[in-house]
């Protein structure tokens, strides 16, 4: 059985992925900035020495060193490296304060790297996989979301490149692309001042549970899936941006006026 750290762990996808390979009987490091929340995650898993909870910061180089430290002195190796934690706004980009920008790009792009590049050594004994959640958000421009684009942008191109640069290593690398799920980061979305966002989300397409998106996950990963776009709208969507923008963003008007005022 594998060891997989999973990022963002408490809460949302990554507590979906969480139960779902702890049935499976992997061995889990549940990481999350969230201490309450963890120890209820475990608690409810009862997992004992199956079971690892590190309560972190990944924008903090010394709590990414503490976390592999804790991974390694446990369990001696990690197989999969779950890039998962993530935080949103809406806003836009023309009042929002810069302040939400960098916490923006420091949790969705600056955490998952620096973790990242202090778990190769592990993941290199392991011949280990790592996934990153990334979003359509940067494939696409979307109204009110400026910060959380070029976040999930930089992170695909980083980890395209690291891809290259690993195969000799052979350690493999899913990036997972979902639209819209069912999870608590659109209900901390932070505003233009850098508080919870008070106005409600816009949306394309339907609303997915966590649990169906960890399930795919899942299966993409044995099938050593190099991608992962779950839904035809969103494929539809990226294909659309790319040959006929003008049509893009007169629906993207329509759909995200509320984001646009």
């Amino acid at each position: 059985m594998s060891v997989i750290l999973i990022t963002g762990a408490a809460s949302g996808l990554g507590w979906a992925m969480a139960r779902h390979w702890f049935a499976a009987g992997h061995s889990l490091v549940l990481a999350d900035i969230d201490e309450t929340g963890l120890a209820a995650r475990a608690a409810e898993l009862g997992g004992g020495e199956q079971v690892l909870c590190v309560t972190c910061d990944i924008t903090r180089a010394e709590d990414i060193r503490f976390l592999i430290d804790e991974t390694q002195a446990r369990f001696g190796r990690l197989d999969l490296l779950v890039n998962n934690a993530g935080i949103t706004h809406r806003s836009p980009a023309h009042q929002t304060n810069p302040g939400v920008f960098r916490k923006v790009m420091a949790v969705d792009w600056q955490g998952p790297v620096e973790l990242t590049l202090a778990a190769l050594p592990l993941l290199r004994e392991s011949v280990g996989q790592i996934v990153c959640i990334g979003s359509m958000a940067g494939w696409m421009p979307v109204p009110g979301r400026a910060a959380y684009c070029a976040a999930k942008a930089a992170l695909t191109q980083f980890f395209e490149v690291l891809r290259l640069e690993l195969e000799a290593d052979g350690i493999h690398v899913l990036m997972v692309y979902p639209s819209f799920l069912d999870t608590p980061i659109e209900q901390h979305a932070l505003g233009k001042d850098g508080k919870t966002a008070r106005h409600p989300r816009s949306m394309v397409g339907s609303m997915r549970s966590a649990e169906w998106m960890a399930e795919r996950i899942d299966k993409a990963l044995r099938q050593r899936k190099r991608w992962l776009l779950p839904e035809p709208i969103s494929r539809f969507a990226s294909l659309l941006w790319r040959i006929a923008p003008a049509l893009y963003l007169r629906q993207v008007r329509k759909r995200f006026a509320g984001e646009l005022r």
